[in-house]
């Protein structure tokens, strides 16, 4: 799935309708650490497998 520009403006702009400005910067931060865990429960996995 190749995001162009245009399409991430959309997002950005619906992103900023639904949630508002206040709340953009906590919705990020949860998103990073949500990202930080899966990829870390995907890496202990993957030692899983080989082990």
């Amino acid at each position: 799935m190749n995001l162009q520009a245009p399409e991430l403006l959309i997002i950005l702009v619906l992103v900023l309708l639904l949630f508002g400005g206040a709340k953009l910067p906590k919705l990020a931060r949860s998103l990073g650490q949500a990202q930080k865990e899966f990829k870390a429960g995907t890496e202990d996995d993957a030692e899983d497998e080989t082990v």
